[in-house]
């Protein structure tokens, strides 16, 4: 198996990127920025283009990464990732563990406070709990995910009108024409400090945007699922506002996408 890491990034330069990321396996990375641009190295052996775009938008680009890749196996990343040693060796090991999986999500090391995951065990990945995975755990089988015709939206993510829930609508979508997702308790990467392009503080716009998230993700039970996501991190997410005024911020989140959809 080929696997081939596909990173959407901004305003980065290839070389330093490509050291600080510690690859070791071949790349596709679109780059953010002001101008259009392709650029292809070797690094460590294997092979890196760089392609720089001046439209934004992380969907947009992994989007733009798919479209350009050609390994057996694609893990979506983004700059501020640092692979462990012998991670393709480990992906591929998981997959030929698991034959029948058409993604594998994997462990990627974060900040304890922005963590929402933490992967003890092999298990099948299942729509009630498919919110909780950052698009830098996938990896998935190129074949499958052509067939699926599934792509990341333009509706939410860095740089589109809801800041984030690209990912999670991803794996949804994907799960639910008719592929298999498993975990894999398996560490790969670790996310390096920094600031976040569209995270300012769990404020109205988190609540609020968290709130249209999930009723694209859920559908009817998104109260629900609302709820039981405020009580598993009050503690967190309720330092600055009350829980209950973030219901009410995640409610009309909610009927405002139930309104978009019904075009009223």
């Amino acid at each position: 198996m080929k696997v081939q890491v596909l990173a959407s990034v901004m305003q980065e330069d290839l070389e330093t990127l490509a050291a600080r990321m510690r690859l070791a396996s071949e790349a596709v990375i679109i780059n953010q920025c002001d101008r259009l641009g392709y650029e292809e190295t070797v690094y460590g052996g294997h092979r890196v283009r760089f392609y720089s775009f001046p439209e934004r938008g992380v969907g947009r680009s992994r989007n733009e990464a798919i479209m350009r890749a050609d390994g057996d196996i694609c893990l979506f990343s983004d700059a501020d990732i640092v692979y462990e040693p012998g991670y393709p060796e480990a992906v591929e090991a998981e997959f030929s563990r698991r034959p029948d999986a058409d993604m594998i999500l994997f462990n990627v090391t974060v900040e304890e406070n922005r963590r929402t995951y933490h992967i003890t065990e092999r298990r099948r990945v299942r729509w009630y709990n498919c919110g909780r995975y950052g698009a830098v755990s996938f990896a998935v089988r190129r074949e499958s995910l052509l067939a699926s015709g599934v792509m990341f939206s333009l509706l939410f993510g860095g740089g589109a009108r809801y800041g984030s829930g690209e990912d999670s609508l991803f794996l949804k979508e994907f799960m639910a024409r008719g592929y298999s997702v498993y975990t894999a308790p398996v560490t790969i990467g670790r996310e390096t400090a920094g600031d976040s392009t569209w995270f300012t503080g769990y404020d109205e716009k988190f609540f609020r945007d968290r709130g249209v998230l999930y009723h694209y993700l859920y559908g009817g039970f998104a109260y629900a699922m609302a709820q039981r996501f405020l009580l598993a991190h009050r503690e967190r997410l309720c330092r600055e506002v009350s829980g209950a005024q973030a219901r009410r911020w995640m409610g009309e989140g909610i009927r405002e996408a139930r309104r978009r959809r019904e075009g009223c």
